[in-house]
């Protein structure tokens, strides 16, 4: 594709604007972990070992700079930081859920 058709269709393309906010190897995995409510900084790194603190961080204040995920700052000692979705960010919910549901499938076809 010319250089200008790619522009163009990264502009256009619906999946490609999706993409580029949830894509990315660890953005999908932090909202899946957040589907069932906030989550602190914390518990996140907990349930993802293999993401680097500075990778988490990273994929957190992107997802937070799209306005997907809320980042909410308790005034306290030691400081606690939670993650949620915001009120936009909900509307991913179903097609995280879709996307759950059809990696289950997935991984059952490839088993039988």
């Amino acid at each position: 594709m010319a250089r200008g058709k790619r522009k163009e269709c990264a502009e256009l393309c619906p999946i490609e604007g999706a993409l580029a906010v949830i894509g990315g190897k660890w953005k999908l995995v932090i909202l899946w972990h957040l589907l069932e409510g906030s989550k602190r900084y914390g518990e996140l790194k907990r349930a993802m070992p293999e993401v680097s603190e500075k990778m988490l961080i990273q994929q957190l204040r992107e997802l937070e700079s799209d306005k997907i995920l809320a980042r909410k700052v308790y005034a306290q000692v030691p400081p606690r930081v939670e993650y949620s979705f915001t009120a936009y960010g909900e509307t991913l919910k179903p097609v995280l859920r879709a996307l759950v549901a059809w990696g289950g499938t997935h991984f059952r076809q490839r088993a039988g």
